[in-house]
């Protein structure tokens, strides 16, 4: 297995992977707009995406956007997306996902990674402590809603 940044060619494969992704969290299934989103991303580096990739097929991804802390004076990276495909899961991709990630952010001398996922997700939830996250409650978390 080969984990590395992906790349505008990987980009057929990994929308597939990403559809699959959203499907999880009960999206309607939109392949080509996942294309488009993934491209618009990857073009304007909004966003930096490692891939897995064995016996050149993705099987896994994650992406990172960028954040920045005033308090820190730092960047902080969102760990957004973390997908592996189902026939591929148990092996460790998502561990050297996550460990990509990890030195990115060092590399970057950021301040750390965030992510949230839901309380549901039990995968996610012994995933994430396993690989060093601690659950973070000194602060409220709060979203707004756009209605549009």
């Amino acid at each position: 297995m080969e984990i590395r940044k992906a790349t505008a060619e990987d980009l057929p494969q990994l929308a597939g992977l990403f559809d699959q992704y959203r499907v999880f969290y009960r999206k309607a299934s939109d392949r080509q707009g996942a294309e488009i989103f993934l491209k618009e991303r990857l073009l304007a580096t909004e966003s930096v995406i490692y891939v897995a990739v064995m016996e050149n097929v993705l099987v896994g991804f994650t992406q990172l956007y960028p954040l920045f802390s005033s308090i820190r004076l730092k960047r902080i990276w969102l760990l957004n997306d973390l997908f592996v495909a189902p026939a591929c899961r148990g092996k460790g991709i998502s561990k050297s996902l996550i460990d990509a990630a990890k030195q990115w952010a060092k590399s970057t001398h950021s301040a750390g990674i965030l992510l949230e996922t839901e309380k549901t997700n039990s995968l996610a939830n012994r995933l994430y402590p396993s690989a060093g996250f601690i659950p973070y409650d000194q602060t409220n978390f709060y979203f707004w809603n756009n209605p549009e």
